[in-house]
C-alpha cells in the first residue's frame, strides 16, 4: 500500500517532467504567482491545519527548535508567498547557454542549462519547505515529490492541495507537485531506491535523517548538511560590532542550521569581550558551556566538553572557547566544523582574507552574521537547501543549482576522421 502510493506519485511526476521541462517561462511564472495568491487566500485553513500539527508536537514534547520550525504564522505564510513572487521575477535558467566555442573541426559547441528532472525532497517539520521546494523546482523545469515528516502532515497536505491546484490551473502539467501522505518511514525507504522515477534526492533535516538518506540511497543525493557554525572574534576585532554579530548569530533564530553553535575568542581580548557578551547571552536565555579560561571570566558557565564543541544544538545553548591565536581558531574549526557557515570578526584585512581563503565551508564571512546563509538573503527568492558537499552544488541552492547542463553542437556536415 505504502510502496504503491510512492511509486504511483513518482511515476506521475516523471510523466509530467517531460512536458514541464519545455514550458515557456511565462507559464511557469504565472503558476508561481497563482500559487502565492492561493497561499494567502487559504491562509486561515493552512493555519488551522498547522495548529493541529503544533498541538500534537507539544503533546509529544518535541524540542523548542522543532516547534519553531513547525510553527506557521500569518507573517510566515506571507513570507512564503513573497518568496514565490521573487522566484517568479528571476530569470529562467532553463535553456541558458552557459558558454560556446569553436572546436578545431569547426563544430560550434556549447553548454545549455536543462532541468534535473524529478526531484525527491525528504524533510522534517518545516512546512515552508513544501512551498520553497515546489516553487524552485517548477521554475527550474523540474517536477517534485515531497515527503515531509509526520509532525507536519496536516500543514503539508493543506499547503500542497492549494498550490498544486493553482499550478495546474495556470498551465503546469498535472502531477508536477506530489506529496507522499503516508507518515510511515517505509515510504522513505521506497524513495531511496526509486531510480526508475527519481533523478535526485535532497534530504533536509537533522543529522540522523541526512545520514540515513546518504548511506542507503541508490538514487543520487545532494547532501544538505548539519550546521555546526562558528564565529571567531579576533584580537583585531571591533568589539561592539562583535557583540552585535555574536548575539544575532546565536539568538535571532537559534533553531536553524546557520545559527552559531560555538564562539571562539582570541585570548588578548577575551577579558574585554567575554564578560559583557556572556552576560547578555545569559539574559537572553542562552546556556553557556565554556573552556577553563571562559569559566575564569564567567564562573557560572558550564564546563565544556569535546562533545559540546562537536554538537549542533539548534537551541539556546552555546559552546565557548578562548584560543591563543588565529591558527588555533582555524584548527578548531577544521576539527569540529561541518563545512556550513563560518565567520571572523576582525578589522585586520590580511586576517580576514586569510580566513576566507583557508576555511573550508560553503559560506565564509568577514564581519557578518552566519545567519545570512540563506537563499532568500542571497537573492535566490528561496532555497531548496544548503549543500555542504562539493558535488553537484554547494551552499544555498537556488534555481541554477536545480539544473544541469547538456552539450549542444552545431555543424555544417562534419564527420570524424
Amino acid at each position: 500500500m505504502i510502496e504503491q502510493e510512492v511509486i504511483t506519485k513518482a511515476k506521475q511526476a516523471k510523466d509530467a517532467a517531460r512536458r514541464l521541462a519545455h514550458l515557456p517561462a511565462r507559464v511557469k511564472d504565472a503558476a508561481l504567482l497563482a500559487m502565492a495568491d492561493t497561499l494567502l487566500k487559504n491562509a486561515d485553513d493552512i493555519l488551522d491545519a498547522n495548529a493541529a500539527d503544533v498541538r500534537a508536537a507539544r503533546e509529544k514534547e518535541l524540542s523548542r527548535a522543532l516547534l519553531d520550525r513547525l510553527l506557521l504564522t500569518t507573517e510566515r505564510i506571507q513570507d512564503m508567498a513573497e518568496g514565490l513572487r521573487t522566484v517568479a521575477s528571476l530569470p529562467d535558467p532553463v535553456g541558458e547557454v552557459v558558454s560556446m566555442w569553436i572546436t578545431p573541426s569547426g563544430l560550434q559547441v556549447g553548454q545549455m542549462r536543462v532541468p534535473l528532472g524529478v526531484i525527491g525532497i525528504i524533510y522534517e517539520a518545516r512546512p515552508n519547505v513544501t512551498v520553497d521546494a515546489a516553487g524552485l523546482c517548477l521554475k527550474a523545469g523540474n517536477t517534485v515529490v515531497l515527503r515531509g515528516s509526520s509532525e507536519a502532515i496536516h500543514s503539508n497536505k493543506a499547503i500542497t492541495d492549494v498550490i498544486a491546484c493553482a499550478a495546474v490551473q495556470a498551465g503546469i502539467p498535472e502531477g508536477a507537485v506530489q506529496l507522499i501522505e503516508s507518515a510511515d518511514r517505509a515510504a522513505v525507504n521506497v524513495m531511496l531506491k526509486l531510480n526508475r522515477y527519481l533523478d535526485v534526492l535532497i534530504p533536509r533535516g537533522g543529522a540522523g535523517l541526512i545520514q540515513t538518506v546518504v548511506n542507503n540511497a541508490t538514487v543520487p543525493v545532494i547532501e544538505t548538511g548539519v550546521g555546526n557554525c562558528h564565529v571567531y572574534v579576533d584580537s583585531d576585532a571591533d568589539l561592539d560590532m562583535g557583540r552585535e554579530i555574536v548575539f544575532n548569530a546565536k539568538c535571532q533564530r537559534p533553531g536553524v542550521c546557520n545559527a552559531m553553535e560555538t564562539l571562539l575568542v582570541h585570548k588578548d581580548i577575551s577579558d574585554q569581550f567575554l564578560p559583557d557578551m556572556l552576560d547578555k547571552l545569559r539574559s537572553a536565555g542562552v546556556e553557556v558551556r565554556g573552556c577553563e579560561r571562559t569559566r575564569a571570566l564567567a564562573p557560572w558557565a558550564i564546563q565544556a566538553t569535546a562533545e559540546d564543541y562537536a554538537t549542533e544544538y539548534l537551541d539556546l545553548i552555546l559552546a565557548v572557547r578562548v584560543v591563543d591565536s588565529m591558527d588555533d581558531a582555524l584548527d578548531h574549526i577544521y576539527q569540529y566544523g561541518t563545512r556550513h557557515s563560518e565567520a571572523i570578526i576582525t578589522n585586520n584585512y590580511a586576517k580576514g582574507k586569510r580566513f576566507l581563503k583557508e576555511v573550508d565551508a560553503a559560506a565564509v564571512y568577514v564581519n557578518a552574521s552566519t545567519r545570512f546563509t540563506d537563499g532568500y538573503q542571497y537573492g535566490f527568492g528561496a532555497e531548496i537547501g544548503i549543500s555542504t558537499q562539493k558535488l553537484h552544488a554547494r551552499g544555498p541552492m537556488g534555481l541554477k543549482e536545480l539544473t544541469t547542463i547538456k552539450y549542444i553542437a552545431f555543424g555544417d556536415g562534419q564527420v570524424r576522421k
